[in-house]
């Protein structure tokens, strides 16, 4: 790609404080000591160490009082205390050090979900369905468990360190121990890749780290290998990530010379533009992306750039709007600040950052007031800022001012949400039937090797649905039929998508789920209607395209 400014490429990233994206950088240098407040803020704390009526720790009112310092610029200007540091970076960087397992808590248990392959768990024997029992020899089970801690405090840990397991298998007596070095894990950006049919590849990205961009190729050199020539890119739930990592996955889809993002700040440095440099290897495949109101940074400015160019179609909600850059700048104790530089802008010149001027609790309560006008449900309860109106590279009207309205509107879909279901979900017994499930068929559903048979090996849908009521049942939540019957369609879909996921992982877990998903069958629907080819141009009256 071309950077106009390179000197300003350090590189970009953005920031996942709060909802999304980080931008990694250097100490501001060249700026003049402001000496007087210094002095005063030392004042300040001296006279409450010296002469406050109570005992007051110092150092505990300097860190809880630089987020409210904080909290008058912007809300994704943030601190980060040194404890948190590393386990916040670790989320873009691409792997942690722990031992390699996801897991849940069941019935007072700590249940092996899922061993991620090349992780230390894995290298020491570990088997999905595996029960931890003790944890360097101190047990583990009955009420009181909490996942975060067991995650955080004891299976997390430094490289190379050791952690104990006690293990109970299924068919195996006695217990089973195994000492299990922690190691890097790796941590995927790139959830799922599979054919949604023969010529359309699906890709569901959960964030914009480090190795997101490596996954992203590959995942769309492997669907074209198998004849994909449509793409649908799944940024739902994506809270961002860096900046950078956005602009190469663009790049991918974009002629020569389109312009990708740009950003201003109040510092001339802080200004640059970034350029597809023409080498993407998908040019000429059509794309969809899909968005909800949790997409934010780096994902915006990928849609951003794909809607403004008119080289593929946004399916789905209104985007978050994050449209604020920030530089991450490490002080002395190590922990750091993220602070605002710049804005960033889609290629039309649309800064889709929403108001925050209204303070930080009316800015984090937007998403619940779009929720109560109905925007979730209605196309036609977007607000849109009618003041910020851009046009697209061939002429498409497109809005600032909060987030990336998309092309083709498609509501949330609650059709089979009843109080029923409210119940059961509430209660996590669609997990816990699930594992229980997969758990007493692991051997036969695991030589199934693939989703698709998979789901053939499986019950029928109304075998599925009378075993798991009659398992709620016996768990506190009574048959009610007249609402089970709404619900059905939701509850098997989750039911076999989560089995999926216990017996082969996140490769089976999304595309079991997206069998009953509105905002796919809307971009398929798309393609079919040649929607989608590139380039965009608006249309006429009579829903030709104008040229």
């Amino acid at each position: 790609m071309k950077y106009k400014d390179p000197l300003v490429w350090i590189p970009l990233a953005i920031s996942i404080a709060v909802v999304g994206g980080m931008m990694l950088g250097d100490l501001f240098s060249g700026k003049p000591y402001i000496v007087d407040y210094d002095r005063k803020l030392n004042t300040i704390f001296n006279l409450i160490a010296d002469d406050y009526v109570d005992t007051v720790t110092v150092g505990d009112l300097v860190e809880n009082a630089i987020p409210k310092i904080l909290t008058e610029l912007d809300p994704h200007t943030t601190y980060i205390p040194a404890k948190d540091l590393t386990a916040v970076n670790n989320e873009l960087e691409g792997s942690f050090s722990g031992i390699g397992i996801s897991f849940a808590i069941i019935e007072d248990t700590i249940r092996v979900t899922q061993v991620i392959p090349g992780g230390p768990s894995e290298r020491a024997g570990l088997m999905a369905g595996d029960r931890i029992v003790t944890i360097d020899d101190s047990t583990f089970v009955g009420p009181g468990l909490n996942q975060i801690d067991v995650r955080d405090k004891h299976l997390k840990g430094k490289k190379n360190s050791a952690v104990k397991l006690g293990i109970k298998r299924d068919r195996t007596d006695g217990l089973l121990t195994f000492d299990v070095i922690r190691g890097d894990v790796p941590v995927k950006s790139v959830d799922a890749a599979y054919m949604v049919n023969d010529e359309t590849g699906y890709i569901k990205v959960n964030k914009f780290g480090r190795t997101t961009y490596d996954e992203f190729l590959n995942s769309l050199i492997l669907l074209k290998s198998k004849g994909a020539s449509k793409f649908i890119i799944d940024l739902r739930g994506n809270a961002g990530g860096y900046m950078e990592t956005a602009i190469l996955m663009a790049n991918e889809f974009l002629p020569q010379n389109r312009l990708i993002v740009f950003t201003k700040g109040r510092e001339k440095r802080n200004d640059s533009e970034v350029w597809s440099d023409g080498n993407g290897s998908f040019q000429e495949d059509e794309i969809v992306v899909l968005l909800d109101e949790f997409s934010a940074s780096a994902s915006e400015i990928f849609a951003g750039a794909i809607q403004d160019n008119d080289r593929g179609l946004i399916i789905g909600r209104r985007s978050f709007g994050k449209g604020l850059v920030q530089r991450q700048i490490v002080l002395p104790d190590s922990s750091a600040i993220r602070m605002t530089i710049s804005r960033y802008y889609t290629p039309s010149g649309r800064c889709i950052q929403k108001d925050y001027k209204h303070g930080e609790d009316k800015y984090n309560q937007e998403l619940l007031d779009r929720y109560s006008h109905g925007e979730l449900y209605s196309q036609d309860s977007i607000r849109i800022d009618t003041t910020q109106i851009f046009t697209t590279a061939h002429g498409r009207k497109v809005y600032g001012g909060g987030g990336i309205i998309p092309d083709i509107f498609v509501p949330n879909d609650t059709s089979g949400i009843t109080s029923y279901y409210m119940k059961v979900a509430n209660a996590g017994l669609i997990q816990k039937f699930a594992y229980k499930f997969a758990d007493a068929n692991r051997a036969q559903l695991t030589a199934t090797k693939d989703y698709k048979r998979l789901m053939k090996a499986l019950p029928s849908d109304q075998a599925l649905l009378n075993d798991f009521v009659y398992y709620a049942s016996r768990n506190g939540v009574p048959a009610r039929w007249y609402y089970i019957n709404i619900s059905s369609k939701l509850l098997t879909t989750q039911l076999k998508a989560v089995i999926g996921q216990y017996i082969l992982g996140d490769e089976a877990f999304f595309p079991m789920l997206n069998e009953d998903d509105n905002n796919i069958d809307a971009a398929i629907a798309a393609f079919k209607e040649h929607k989608a080819e590139f380039p965009i141009y608006p249309q006429d009256e009579d829903g030709k395209k104008s040229h």
